[in-house]
């Protein structure tokens, strides 16, 4: 869907500077555009390596496991199939951590590693659990510490004060986060009612004819 868009988006681009007569400044925009593609990649590059290689150090010395007993309590709330099992505990709070740091790059393996322990643990491996559902939707809309890519960008861009963004940045995330949260655990709450009401009603027996005809003769 996404190539769909871009080759339409192309399309029109293309069309519109054949009919406003602009296809030489078309051109030049494309190749300039480019080149300022893999300027921007590389610089990306730099600073994604510089906090990934921060997060292993991390991990190896012990402080991932730090910051896991520290979430430990507020997870639990939020995540109680997986920390009642154990299964993946560890793997959420690193991803957590890594989304706190910024590091969405570092923190997708983490996510993936956790969704895939957890289906292990799943009766029905045709639906996710309600934890999965809930990790999904917090790296989504996950809280930022340090957002480091959108840093990264703005210094990119030549921007005077590429930091001017952190304070808004922990009020959106911090606000979206909790929103998430709440909103997934919710939604569990209610399904899961909703399908033992509908489990509760198609295993009740059902009156055979006679006690039927009893009922409504009395």
């Amino acid at each position: 869907m996404l190539g769909k868009s871009f080759a339409i988006m192309c399309i029109i681009a293309v069309l519109f500077g054949l009919f406003s007569g602009n296809v030489e400044k078309l051109g030049t925009a494309a190749i300039d555009g480019a080149a300022e593609a893999v300027r921007l990649t590389i610089s990306l590059c730099g600073i994604m390596c510089f906090w990934t290689g921060i997060m292993n150090l991390l991990h190896r010395a012990g402080v991932i496991k730090i910051v896991s007993r520290i979430l430990s309590p507020f997870m639990r709330i939020f995540f109680p199939e997986t920390f009642r099992s154990g299964v993946g505990k560890e793997e959420i709070c690193s991803n957590i951590s890594a989304n706190i740091l910024g590091i969405g790059n570092a923190a997708t393996p983490l996510a993936i590693s956790a969704l895939k322990k957890m289906q292990e643990q799943n009766y029905d491996k045709a639906t996710a659990t309600d934890d999965m559902i809930t990790l999904t939707v917090l790296n989504t809309a996950s809280f930022s510490l340090v957002p480091s890519t959108l840093i990264a960008l703005r210094n990119a861009a030549g921007s005077d004060d590429p930091f001017t963004i952190v304070p808004p940045v922990w009020i959106c995330s911090a606000a979206t986060s909790l929103f998430a949260l709440l909103f997934t655990r919710l939604c569990a709450s209610v399904f899961r009612r909703k399908n033992v009401f509908e489990k509760d009603l198609g295993d009740a027996p059902k009156p055979i004819d006679g006690e039927m005809r009893k009922h409504e003769i009395y």
